[in-house]
């Protein structure tokens, strides 16, 4: 229950400095990768699935005139979030933000009351709390995981604290969503690096809603969920919870977010590619450095020494999704072209002769001392030449991760790129001003009415709200 109680506790007065400023970096990061993952072909298919035989409520991101009953917004969103894997990564291992977002947003819209920005980041700090509580109960989710999607998994809970909160709810109720959400949670890893892994995300999205929505009409589940071997502990076999500190409303409140800060990636894919990439960038410097212009078929061999993970241990990558979860793929890419981007993964890139010749050569190295673990894991490459000679470098920490966070100033150009493919640079700047200013804005209604835009298609509601703004 004392989950339960805190979701219904904590309130505005327990936010800090800290925790309003990351909360808003994530929320434009994870707002700019949505919006490039509606070009994807995976978010059109799930798209028109949702859309059939369903009366519109909810508004979907990029989609002028397309609206869904909010739990099968909250579900498109959440997909097209994961699409490209370009979403924040968390330790212990999640993705946080991808399925509290689109379920705050959906629900936020349907509401006779619109939430204030403050409102607003609170609902979504507890969502990303409750994640990052229920992930320290275990050490095995400390490490890249093997059997469940974590997304599916925390971010189903923490979708339902989130929306619980945005809904008012009260201890008990706010309980029983957790536990209904724990009904509808896991997703196992064999379906990573396939088309089925982003629809992970947006159903811990979904589910988590529809978990809150069931709660406040009056379902109850087990009110010991988040203490049983048999409730959430089912998914982590050295699973020990720990009770939380009492919160009362004038209390003191320590958020995990202000002690784990958040990774977001500069490309999209799975983040232990961000160690290879980088890797491989300082290696192809140095090769370029001594030799400026020397062909790269002259590589022999690419050793990379990297840990033990079989789903993105992937040599010759078929599909993007495939390739978004390949240290080969990753690292060949870097080494030809210098960095690795949004295009990286298009059929034309990946179908490269010089590329597919250059991932012949590489093979994979699994040091003891590497552990599976996005807080300890490290990246080394050796590349040797056809004149015998051997380039090396080690990556420990990537640009981007959350020892090395991204400046304000990057990520503000990342969501401009993203966001730009689907938005006119005024909606763009927008979006910016408007989760700059959340804490202080008393009506943040305008900010998913922009994400409802897209340059490419002009709905009439649009074009009469444009004449009239």
């Amino acid at each position: 229950m004392i989950f339960g109680a805190a979701v219904s506790c904590l309130g505005t007065s327990h936010l800090t400095d800290e925790v309003i400023r990351r909360s808003k970096r994530m929320i434009l990061d994870t707002l700019g990768v949505g919006l490039l993952g509606t070009s994807t072909p995976v978010f059109n298919t799930v798209l028109q699935c949702s859309q059939l035989s369903f009366f519109n409520v909810s508004y979907v991101w990029g989609r002028p005139g397309s609206s869904l009953p909010p739990h099968y917004a909250a579900f498109v969103n959440g997909v097209a979030v994961h699409s490209m894997d370009f979403d924040d990564t968390w330790h212990p291992a999640t993705h946080p933000s991808g399925a509290v977002l689109p379920a705050l947003l959906a629900l936020a819209e349907t509401l006779p009351v619109k939430p204030s920005g403050l409102e607003l980041l609170l609902a979504f700090s507890v969502g990303i709390e409750v994640q990052g509580r229920l992930l320290r109960f275990s050490k095995e989710a400390h490490n890249i995981p093997k059997r469940f999607h974590p997304p599916a998994v925390v971010g189903i809970m923490g979708s339902a604290a989130a929306t619980a909160k945005l809904l008012g709810l009260p201890a008990a109720q706010s309980i029983a969503a957790l536990a209904i959400a724990c009904s509808s949670a896991g997703a196992p890893m064999a379906n990573a690096a396939t088309q089925t892994k982003p629809l992970h995300m947006g159903n811990a999205a979904r589910g988590g809603l529809e978990a809150s929505q069931l709660a406040l009409l009056g379902l109850e589940g087990n009110t010991q969920i988040l203490d049983l071997e048999s409730g959430f502990g089912a998914f982590y076999p050295d699973y020990v919870p720990h009770p939380l500190a009492e919160v009362t409303p004038t209390s003191h409140y320590s958020w995990v977010l202000e002690d784990q800060n958040i990774a977001q990636k500069r490309f999209p894919a799975h983040l232990g590619m961000h160690w290879v990439a980088d890797a491989a960038i300082e290696a192809r410097a140095k090769f370029l450095d001594k030799y400026p212009n020397a062909d790269l078929s002259q590589i022999k061999k690419i050793t990379l020494r990297v840990p033990s993970s079989r789903y993105v241990d992937c040599p010759l990558p078929l599909s993007e999704h495939q390739a978004r979860h390949s240290f080969q793929f990753n690292c060949c890419t870097a080494l030809l072209d210098g960095e690795v981007t949004v295009d990286s993964f298009s059929k034309s890139q990946m179908n490269r002769s010089a590329l597919k010749e250059m991932l012949r050569k590489v093979r994979l190295e699994n040091p003891q001392d590497n552990h599976s673990s996005f807080e300890k894991m490290y990246c080394e490459i050796a590349v040797e030449t056809t004149q015998g000679e051997t380039f090396t470098a080690c990556c420990n920490t990537f640009y981007g991760h959350w020892r090395k966070p991204l400046s304000h100033e990057d990520l503000v150009r990342k969501f401009r790129a993203n966001a730009s493919t689907v938005l006119t640079a005024d909606v763009v700047e927008g979006i910016i001003y408007t989760v700059d200013r959340l804490d202080t804005n008393q009506d943040c209604s305008m900010l998913w009415s922009y994400m409802h835009f897209n340059k490419h298609v002009m709905h009439r509601d649009e074009r009469r709200y444009s004449a009239l703004a």
